[in-house]
């Protein structure tokens, strides 16, 4: 979308100046023709420039969010993994108690 904006100004830009250049007027009113086509080709860039930050802000946006979302999943999946991390060694723990309570003499 973007390249096709810029194409179309350059565009618009280039064929105005071959009108402006080619048609057979006097000097001042081949200024102010330039002067008007400027003014408005120079408009239609700020507005083309602007939507082009809109949209880049809005997908800047949309991924800022995704991002936020992805950590929380990933945050929910460590937990999880981490509760079952847990869970083994105090399993683990248990036997080796076990294991030194048969070790232990009676005294």
């Amino acid at each position: 979308m973007i390249h096709y904006k810029g194409a179309i100004a350059l565009g618009v830009l280039l064929g105005a100046a071959a009108g402006v250049l080619l048609a057979p007027e006097k000097g001042k009113v081949t200024r102010d023709t330039l002067k008007k086509e400027g003014k408005e080709i120079k408009e239609q860039i700020t507005q083309d420039f602007s939507e082009v930050k809109e949209d880049v802000s809005k997908a800047a946006a949309s991924g800022k969010e995704k991002l936020k979302e992805d950590i929380k999943k990933l945050a929910s999946k460590t937990s999880y993994k981490t509760e079952q991390a847990i869970t083994f060694l105090e399993k683990q723990l248990a036997i080796l108690k076990e294991k030194n309570k048969s070790l232990q003499q009676t005294a």
